[in-house]
């Protein structure tokens, strides 16, 4: 398992680089044939390359995403290491342990009859090429596992937010800031008014968050563009359809400007009711395997697996690797859960299959 996680490691995978994307999937795709004696088939989308395996009649989904977040030549700083059982690397917690898991997993099932494996090529900056895919492969399956890594203290993601990304853009008039302002509409008033009315429609568990702020030409002119990127985290597909409904009827203030929303829901919500039946199979398993006791967590982040719960398919996320860091300069990997979680992934596999 470390010699094969090694070795994606070393395969850098930055999402936004689709060469390096295409060149991981043949390193994926090559590891996987190893391990399952069949290809996958290759599916590139707008050239994202996305890797499918299918056993027989479908029944049980597996899913994960060999991109990554880390730019290429992050080795450099960040090099492959495994010192006192902690393994360390870019992507390595996220999630390319848990891909390894996986095959590992597979290869000592008895007969892979029902199994699809999906890894895509885009998770990290929104899955906009692979969500449709991930849907349609999960519609009608009987259980999804997630192989994204693991919670704090190997928790499973027993729900996650659900995301919507939407940009609020102001259009309004330049105008020299010093003869004559008042021939202008100036966008970053309204912009600002805007961030107001949009930091209000948190409520309880939801989240809507400004974030990114562009704006104006020059020290000298009336801004005539401004906009901002807002994130939206829910918790039921209710709160994302009422934040939705509230950034459409955004309205201007300031006179001679206007509005123009775009995006809107990304992810809808994993909720608790989609993975209850299968996290009380899992801790049961567990129990027998001698790998519990499991916990659960639910978090604010989003994964594919949200994709799958949306279409109506029972999903179990977080099963991938124990570990933590994901995304940062302390990224790891706890060596010894590997087999173990693989041990729990094959058994979930028997038992819903």
């Amino acid at each position: 398992m470390i010699e094969d996680l090694e070795e994606l490691v070393l395969c850098e995978s930055f999402s936004s680089d689709l060469a390096a994307v295409a060149r991981s999937a043949e390193v994926v795709a090559a590891m996987g044939t190893r391990h399952l004696g069949a290809e996958p088939e290759f599916v590139v989308i707008d050239g994202v390359t996305h890797l499918r395996w299918t056993f027989g009649t479908p029944k049980v989904l597996l899913l994960g995403h060999h991109d990554t977040v880390w730019p290429i030549g992050s080795l450099a700083t960040h090099p492959w290491s495994v010192v006192d059982g902690v393994a360390r690397g870019p992507g390595v917690f996220d999630m390319k342990a848990g891909l390894v898991q996986t095959f590992h997993a597979l290869a000592g099932v008895g007969s892979l009859d029902g199994i699809t494996l999906l890894v895509t090529g885009d998770e990290e900056v929104g899955s906009l090429t692979s969500s449709r895919l991930i849907e349609d492969t999960a519609r009608g399956l009987a259980a999804t596992f997630v192989m994204e890594a693991a919670a704090d203290g190997g928790a499973l993601k027993t729900a996650r937010k659900g995301t919507s990304l939407y940009t609020v853009h102001v259009h309004g008039r330049a105008a020299h800031a010093g003869l004559e302002p008042e021939k202008g509409a100036n966008a970053g008033i309204e912009l600002a008014h805007q961030i107001l009315a949009v930091a209000g429609l948190g409520a309880g568990a939801t989240t809507v968050t400004p974030t990114v702020l562009s704006g104006g030409t020059s020290l000298n002119t009336v801004p005539a563009e401004a906009s901002v990127g807002v994130d939206v985290r829910v918790s039921e597909v209710a709160e994302q359809k009422r934040v939705d409904a509230a950034v459409r009827a955004l309205r201007p203030v300031v006179p001679g400007t206007r509005l123009e929303i775009l995006g809107g829901p990304n992810r809808p919500p994993l909720e608790g009711t989609m993975s209850a039946s299968l996290y009380a199979l899992a801790q049961k398993l567990a129990a027998d395997l001698g790998v519990g006791p499991l916990i659960s967590a639910s978090v604010g982040g989003a994964s594919d697996g949200n994709f799958t719960a949306g279409v109506g398919c029972p999903t179990l996320d977080g099963l991938g690797a124990v570990g933590g860091g994901a995304h940062a300069d302390h990224e790891h990997v706890v060596v010894a859960e590997m087999p173990r979680r693989a041990a729990l992934l094959r058994a979930l596999i028997e038992a819903v299959r």
